[in-house]
């Protein structure tokens, strides 16, 4: 069976829009033995929701609360943030907690919020695509250290430096959101550091994309991350069966309150 640990994973809305408040609470969180925390990463929710916090600043407050915890947001929609200042953000993140951050990225979704819409960014599933690849190599340039040279479709960077580099080597890790059966995205995943497959039903499911993506990797001796996210009280030793190597305790966006987490929080990580 995989080793599986914990993280939260907090949609900072309403009382949890507050970054002073998540860093409390990621400070607790390291006290009682949690390993990461992870925040969502939205300009705006449906209603009843109306107070979203940023995530990079509410993480910036995590990682000074903190000293062992990995933290990241998950997910970043990159097809909507420019990729020449995500390579800052994350530079200077990582550096500020020490080499604890991990990027969670994916398209993101019109679906729940209208956001994209709302905000005139692309709504082509497949435009999105192909802008959150080049990010991704855009990113991956930039933690080099080295000049990037990019010029494509959707974004241009003309030999900018992005110094200094992140502390980790050779970069950030990256884990990528994939659906089930999603080719592409399973693609994605399998060239990164770690795969979050969202809308799973069982874990048979989750044991057929962990197959695919262990095929797709064939010949990498990296070490890889399967993250599922749970609701707290489900049994995540199935899916640490299948393959999961994080249990990423799940809140419902609409109803999350600062005394649901911390209850969460104080029951402590799972032991798999």
């Amino acid at each position: 069976m995989t080793r599986l640990r914990s993280a939260l994973w907090l949609p900072i809305f309403d009382e949890l829009a507050e970054p002073a408040l998540v860093a409390r609470l990621a400070a607790e969180a390291e006290e009682a033995g949690w390993h990461r925390m992870f925040v969502w990463d939205h300009v705006r929710w449906r209603a009843p929701v109306r107070q979203v916090a940023d995530p990079w600043i509410t993480l910036a407050a995590i990682a000074s609360a903190t000293e062992r915890l990995r933290l990241g947001p998950m997910v970043t929609p990159l097809a909507r943030r420019r990729p020449a200042k995500v390579a800052r953000e994350t530079a200077t993140l990582d550096r500020l907690s020490s080499g604890r951050l991990t990027l969670g990225v994916g398209l993101g979704s019109d679906r729940f919020a209208g956001e994209l819409r709302a905000t005139g960014e692309e709504l082509d599933d497949r435009r999105r695509g192909q802008m959150l690849d080049a990010s991704l190599e855009i990113l991956a340039a930039a933690w080099s250290g080295e000049p990037v040279h990019h010029h494509g479709p959707h974004y241009t960077v003309d030999g900018i430096s992005f110094l200094p580099r992140p502390v980790q080597r050779p970069g950030v890790p990256v884990w990528a959101a994939a659906l089930p059966g999603s080719v592409k995205p399973l693609r994605r995943a399998a060239r990164h550091d770690g795969f979050f497959p969202v809308n799973l039903e069982h874990p048979d499911q989750l044991a057929e994309v962990v197959t695919t993506v262990t095929e797709l990797r064939e010949g990498k001796t990296t070490p890889y991350d399967v993250a599922v996210a749970l609701p707290a009280g489900a049994d995540p030793a199935p899916y640490a069966e299948a393959g999961a190597t994080w249990w990423l305790a799940e809140f419902e966006p609409d109803t999350v309150s600062l005394d649901q987490v911390r209850g969460v929080l104080r029951d402590g990580p799972v032991g798999v």
